[in-house]
């Protein structure tokens, strides 16, 4: 847990899906938080000192054996409360009311009647009117505890908003963080800001001079090493560090083959060139690919790429230690809050692996190395934030996601040198026509998928038995969740017909219009 001087907020997690962009909301009203699961949220509390909590929804009953529950600590504090969805439920059972099941459920839109004025909502909602919501929720709150009252209902949910307005602990049904609730970051924005009292001085330029102070007092006169994936949260870790420290930091990029064209001499250009950053640059893509060739199955694609990046990156690394100015102690990386969240599982149990990362996993306790990681308490929006406030440019800053196994997951099936160059170059094309229709910095992610899948075609006079291109671009505003981006027809048409005209080995293109979910963004 991090030592700052800001002001505070503790988000306890119950295991909603939607629990990050509590923590996302309350950022971008300018005020720090964290979030802890339950079980640990009592020791959270008193490290953290919030002026405020919020309890997340979850996806359990509180009817259940054993069922979570928020630490008594914070109903008796007398700080503000905010419980969401079963945030709302458990204060209900804990602090003497009644939940039950069986009632109808609620899920999607709905629409709440502010019946009573409250503080939760005083100069963004007022008595009579009705308002958008999103609703998530099964059970339901049919007693409320002494000192509650109802201030506004929705057709399922007779209490969607009940406040104890002398204990400041307010209480909804519906989700006020997700994008379906258009006041919800107002709603957040006032609780955080204006009930609790938090200064709204969480800031890039606030969190860039306090992890300079943080890498340094960490660091000493120690030498750090960073490996550089062409990602922005790398890069953006490197420039923080060696701002905080010159040149005891030394970076490494590993070019495994699989970057996107040209990528791997843009990165070195910017370091070495703009950044005067030292700067390792190894091209090992013959070792990576003659490794890959012929793998199909996705995992063990990652697992290979992951081993030999050990294996490459600790080879260069034990070089450094050979000039004279001693080893490296200190391993950076660029791991991000999700990061972090996400590793800690909420029920205590094993987590299923949906996909592994190949990035450094395995390298400080083989290389006997210490972690920095000073990205660690950011999301993905405040990390390109950070690097404008760094100095770094917008088209690097701007840059769409890029998987750390590169383009071996963006071609299903067997791996070929002669596929990834097709796939390089499609992607190459689809990225430059995105960027003249002036649609780049509307799309989260977009990318070219090399099928393994042939089709007859006709060009000119004769038959091709060539391979499908899937082309891939969805909006999000984290990743979490993600729609396919509504291209015009005429754009992809112009799109297909410069990829078939230009890449020998494309017979054919089609559109991925699947959201996430069901599908995942990548394919692989």
């Amino acid at each position: 847990m991090t030592e700052h001087s800001h002001d505070r907020v503790l988000i306890v997690d119950f295991g909603s899906q939607v629990t990050q962009l509590i923590a996302r909301r309350v950022r971008e009203a300018g005020v720090y938080c964290e979030i802890h699961p339950f079980q640990s949220a009592a020791e959270a509390f008193d490290a953290l000192r919030p002026k405020g909590v919020i309890l997340s929804g979850g996806p359990a009953s509180v009817l259940d054996h054993d069922a979570p529950s928020a630490p008594p600590m914070v109903f008796e504090t007398g700080l503000p409360v905010l419980g969401i969805c079963y945030g709302q439920q458990t204060t209900a059972q804990q602090l003497g009311g009644t939940v039950e099941g069986g009632h109808p459920a609620e899920f999607g839109r709905a629409f709440v009647e502010i019946h009573e004025p409250s503080a939760l909502y005083d100069g963004i909602w007022s008595v009579g009117e009705r308002h958008q919501v999103w609703m998530s929720h099964g059970d339901r709150v049919t007693r409320l505890p002494d000192g509650f009252a109802v201030r506004a209902t929705s057709p399922n949910a007779p209490f969607a908003i009940a406040t104890d307005e002398e204990r400041r602990i307010y209480t909804t049904m519906f989700h006020p963080e997700v994008y379906h609730t258009p006041d919800g970051a107002k709603l957040l924005k006032h609780f955080v800001v204006d009930i609790c009292g938090c200064r709204p001085d969480w800031t890039m330029a606030a969190f860039r001079e306090e992890a300079i102070g943080r890498i340094r007092e960490q660091v000493g006169d120690g030498r750090v090493i960073c490996g550089l994936s062409g990602g922005v949260d790398s890069a953006v870790a490197a420039v923080l560090i060696h701002e905080a420290i010159g040149d005891q930091l030394t970076c490494i990029l590993v070019d495994h083959g699989l970057m996107r064209m040209n990528e791997a001499r843009e990165v070195v250009d910017l370091f070495r060139g703009h950044y005067n950053i030292p700067l390792i640059d190894v091209d090992a893509s013959d070792t990576f690919i003659s490794a890959l060739e012929g793998v199909s199955d996705p995992e063990r694609k990652r697992k290979i790429i992951g081993s030999l990046f050990i294996d490459v990156f600790q080879e260069e690394a034990g070089r450094i230690g050979t000039d004279g100015k001693g080893e490296p102690q200190f391993l950076a990386q660029g791991t991000l809050y999700p990061d972090v969240i996400e590793s800690v599982s909420f029920t205590g149990g094993p987590s299923v692996t949906i996909k592994s990362h190949h990035n450094v996993g395995g390298l400080p306790e083989r290389m006997n190395l210490k972690l920095v990681e000073p990205l660690r308490e950011l999301f993905k929006d405040e990390v390109r934030a950070l690097g404008r406030e760094l100095g770094l440019p917008d088209a690097f800053v701007g840059r769409h996601p890029f998987p750390g196994p590169g383009l071996a997951i963006r071609c299903p099936g067997g791996i070929t040198r002669e596929k990834l160059e097709i796939l390089r170059k499609a992607d190459a094309i689809y990225l430059d026509e995105i960027r003249k229709a002036g649609l780049y910095d509307a799309i989260w992610q977009a990318f070219a998928v090399l099928l393994p899948v042939q089709t007859v075609g006709v060009m000119g006079d004769g038959r091709t038995y060539d391979f499908v291109c899937a082309l891939r671009a969805v909006t999000s505003v984290d990743g979490m969740t993600a729609d396919f981006f509504h291209y015009d027809m005429d754009f992809l048409g112009a799109a297909a017909t410069r990829i078939i005209n230009e890449v020998k080995g494309i017979n054919r293109v089609v559109y991925d219009v699947t959201s996430k979910p069901p599908g995942t963004i990548e394919w692989e």
